[in-house]
Parts: structure tokens; C-alpha cells; sequence
């Protein structure tokens, strides 16, 4: 299994117009026929005007020949393509290894942090199976969706979905982990590893199957 997280970046203001598009015109086209949608959200906190959508393919294969027939679908690119075009400005993908399948949480409404990690050369393999040892401390406080190992386009890094009630869900969660002994001995492993941390909180678009 490979997963695939794509942002775009918009003109400010037209997030909610790409994820309206892709909601209406998009998905009815694409449906889980050209990869499985896993999430779809807009950034709420982090860089804005942002929609970030997760994708899952069985390998690299699989995407790339998924990828090839959606660029030859009629309806695609003159129906959905055309109308996004002029509203996206910049598009980025990472490529993800799953080091913890995918798993949902059982409540909607949530909204998600998305956290990516740097680390030193050689270190992110480490950093995510401890990170992934971890989760027994971790997940009292707050629902883990998933950790990766990012395989492009940015080497050496760890990434991690998170699942929160609320903003306050979120800070109580932190402070919870911060105080366990067990997060506490993951925390100290992992400093050394790591070079650079960045997090995006997202909220869900109406379509996301993670809600």
C-alpha cells in the first residue's frame, strides 16, 4: 500500500470553491476509481487557502497506472480539471509508506492535525517505529489515524494524523501525553532524530471520508 498526500494551494479565499468543486463535480467523476480517497479537508491553522487530500493505492504501480487513465478521461479534464485550473496556484504531493495502517476514527465531527517531522539523514525510520511503539501511551489521550514514512519529495521525514473533538480536545490531549512516563521516554528518544517539526490543523470538507 501506498498513500499519496496532495496540497494545492489557492488565491486566498477560493479553498472552499476548490473543495466545492471537487465535492460536486469532481467526485462524482473520480469516484474510487482512480485511487481511494482516504481524507479531504481545507487548513484551518498552518499555511492557508489550502485543500490537502489523501489518496491510496495498492503500490506505485497501481498509482501511476490509475493516474494515466484519469488524464484520459473525457469528463476529467474538460469538466473538473478546466474549472480547477485557474483556482489552483501551486500543487504538492508526498508519497507515504504507512508505518500504522490507516485507522478512522468512530465519531464525526472531529478536526485533524497533520504533523510532519524532519530528521537527521538515516533517522526517520527509527523516529517512526518508535513513534509507533509508542501509541499505547500516546492514544489515551487523543486518536492516532495514521504514521508514515515519507518516500517523495521529502526524504527523511516522519508524518502523523491526528483526530481531536475540538481545539481544547486537542491542547488537553497534548498536555495529558506530555505527562505520561511512557511519552516522556519516546519524546527523549526521538529529540536526537530530529531536525525540524511542522503541524497543520485541517477541518474536514463535506465529502471527506474521514470526518
Amino acid at each position: 500500500m501506498i498513500y499519496e498526500m496532495r496540497t494545492y494551494t489557492t488565491p486566498p479565499g477560493q479553498a472552499p470553491a476548490l473543495a466545492k468543486l471537487s465535492s460536486e463535480v469532481g467526485r462524482p467523476i473520480r469516484g474510487d476509481d482512480y485511487g481511494k480517497l482516504e481524507g479531504y479537508w481545507l487548513t484551518e491553522i498552518g499555511p492557508l487557502n489550502q485543500v490537502m487530500h489523501l489518496w491510496s493505492f495498492d503500490d506505485l504501480n497501481h498509482r501511476q497506472e490509475r493516474r494515466t487513465a484519469l488524464s484520459q478521461n473525457e469528463s476529467w479534464t474538460g469538466d473538473y480539471v478546466a474549472q480547477a485550473a485557474p483556482i489552483i496556484l501551486k500543487q504538492e504531493i508526498r508519497l507515504l509508506n504507512p508505518i500504522r495502517p490507516i485507522s478512522p476514527p468512530t465519531t464525526e465531527g472531529n478536526i485533524y492535525e497533520y504533523r510532519y517531522y524532519r530528521c537527521k539523514v538515516g533517522k526517520a525510520k527509527a523516529m517512526a517505529e518508535a513513534l509507533n511503539e509508542a501509541m499505547v501511551h500516546r492514544e489515551k489521550y487523543s486518536k492516532n489515524v495514521g504514521i508514515w514514512l515519507t518516500e517523495a519529495s521529502q526524504p527523511n521525514e516522519v508524518s502523523h494524523l491526528w483526530a481531536y473533538e475540538s481545539l481544547n480536545h486537542r491542547a488537553e490531549a497534548r498536555a495529558g501525553a506530555a505527562a505520561d512516563p511512557g511519552w516522556q521516554a519516546m519524546l527523549k528518544a526521538n529529540g536526537p532524530r530530529l531536525e525540524e517539526m511542522s503541524s497543520l490543523i485541517m477541518v474536514p470538507s463535506s465529502t471527506s471520508p474521514l470526518k
